[in-house]
């Protein structure tokens, strides 16, 4: 039978954050998370939309117990302000799922002058993770889920020399590096996670072709864009609803089968129900998980010590 939120396994007691809450994939994640008793922290950029989101999310589940709070991930100042309270105030979390995310902008810069995509969807999400991890793991059966794309299949190489894309840039080159970066993220966090003896465990998923405000949000930054405005038209044609995109992730995050390091996509690529989909070989090799993770660090400032948090966690 196919899986569907119905299978989601009660989340009573277990605390969730969702990046990008307030709206599309997030904020059905959030939806099912609650439903299934999970207390969730919904962090979003724009506040004013992650409140009636959470008012939209009450209004049909009133017994839902949510938490709105600030994430800009395109600045590491608003990630450590983020983190911090929520680590102090939640010692224990039992799943993160990194969702948030931009496509197809022009060349822009965040806070710290990072590549809008990259910076957003990849590198504030290696904070966020490493920031987060000592809660992480404290839980008995914790995840983190880091949503990627098939557009990682267009990312080419690492440029570990140029990430941003100072000397040359093409959205959807860029867009592709920061997914690509996303899946290798997630594999290589399961793999120091088990080589440190860790019980949380790190996947990835993919959402398929899923009818979100992502298309219409690259059509406004680029002004209406021809390739943007393309993809916005076929999404609205033959995309899935972001409920049904939503699953890929919801599966990964609660199944209790799941396995750490595996990729869960919708069964027919763009849509369907999900499935656990191999990854290939390119994603996999550890010198290029290294470097990712080295230039990660790099970039970040973060010194992302996997197993010296697993050691200082173990009581």
């Amino acid at each position: 039978m196919p899986w569907t939120i119905t299978d989601i396994p009660d989340q009573t007691g277990r605390t969730a954050v969702v990046t990008g809450a307030n709206g599309g994939l997030g904020f059905e994640t959030a939806r099912a998370l609650a439903g299934a008793g999970a207390h969730v922290i919904m962090a979003a950029r724009n506040l004013d939309k992650a409140e009636q989101a959470k008012a939209d999310l009450l209004a049909d589940d009133p017994h839902a117990s949510l938490e709105v709070r600030a994430l800009d991930l395109a600045s590491l100042e608003s990630v450590r302000a983020f983190a911090g309270p929520v680590a102090q105030v939640h010692p224990r979390l039992d799943l993160l799922i990194n969702n948030a995310g931009v496509m197809g902008t022009p060349r822009l810069e965040t806070a710290d002058g990072f590549e809008l995509q990259f910076g957003t969807n990849h590198l504030g999400h290696f904070t966020l993770t490493a920031l987060l991890m000592p809660a992480l793991l404290t839980g008995p059966d914790s995840r983190v889920v880091t949503v990627t794309s098939a557009g990682r299949h267009y990312g080419g190489r690492l440029r570990r020399n140029d990430p941003h894309h100072r000397t040359s840039y093409n959205p959807w080159r860029a867009y592709g590096q920061s997914k690509m970066a996303n899946l290798r993220f997630a594999v290589e966090l399961d793999r120091r996670l088990r080589s440190a003896g860790a019980t949380t465990r790190s996947l990835a998923a993919n959402p398929g072709f899923s009818n979100t405000d992502l298309q219409a949000q690259s059509v406004r930054a680029t002004g209406g864009g021809r390739s943007q405005r393309f993809f916005r038209r076929w999404v609205k044609r033959i995309g899935t609803s972001p409920a049904e995109g939503a699953l890929p992730q919801l599966r990964a995050a609660t199944d209790p089968v799941a396995q750490g390091g595996t990729l869960y996509t919708p069964r027919w690529v763009s849509g369907g129900p999900p499935v656990r989909r191999p990854i290939l070989p390119p994603s996999r090799r550890t010198g290029e998980l290294k470097n990712l993770w080295e230039l990660s660090e790099r970039e970040t400032g973060i010194a992302f010590d996997v197993a010296g948090m697993v050691a200082a966690a173990d009581p």
